[in-house]
């Protein structure tokens, strides 16, 4: 007898605006299927759904446009892992999709001239620090105690997970290192088993 191959992973991400074409390709990289999702039917049969970065405001005007705010709730009720990087942070927040217990402060490190790199430990990766790539990035200025603060710069919360939701300020689906989306993927498929 045989063991039959694991199925990849279905992982949604968010596609009405930003950056989401190279988390696909991360992703993807790692085995994982992709389905851009701009519709609620676009949500049936995920395993797990990425937030991008881009314009937080521009992402929510969207998501009410396409009535996607319920459904996308329903889905982090259901368990379903969520990974959020840089405007998909802001929109985690009580004060947007309401999924993570934080708030966040949009352009927090300063406007686009002011967007930068630095060294990130996440608690819980392995490897070293992570090279963090913060464009108009936010941070979590309070939280509830149901999130863990993963990772910090110059004393701010740029990194953070509550139950399995995952969120980083920074853009995790840029550059080499994919160890931000390894992680999610390892709780996509530990929810799965």
């Amino acid at each position: 007898m045989t063991d039959a191959a694991p199925e990849k992973p279905v992982v949604g991400v968010l596609a009405l605006q930003g950056g989401f074409e190279a988390h696909e390709r991360m992703l993807r990289s790692l085995g994982a299927t992709t389905r851009q999702v701009r519709v609620p039917a676009d949500l049936e049969g995920l395993d797990g759904l990425v937030l991008p970065g881009g314009e937080s405001t521009t992402m929510t005007l969207g998501v009410e446009r396409e009535s996607l705010a319920e459904p996308l709730r329903a889905l982090a009720a259901r368990g379903t892992p969520i990974l959020g990087s840089c405007a998909g942070l802001i929109m985690l927040d009580t004060d947007h999709l309401g999924l993570m217990d934080f708030r966040a402060e949009r352009n927090a490190f300063g406007r686009q001239i002011r967007s930068f790199e630095s060294d990130v430990d996440v608690r819980g990766l392995e490897g070293g620090p992570v090279r963090g790539i913060f464009i108009r990035a936010p941070w979590i200025t309070e939280h509830g105690p149901g999130v863990e603060i993963l990772g910090e710069v110059d004393g701010h919360a740029v990194a953070a997970r509550q139950a399995d939701m995952f969120a980083v300020a920074f853009h995790a689906e840029l550059g080499h290192d994919d160890r931000i989306h390894r992680l999610f993927l390892s709780r996509v498929a530990a929810v799965a088993a």
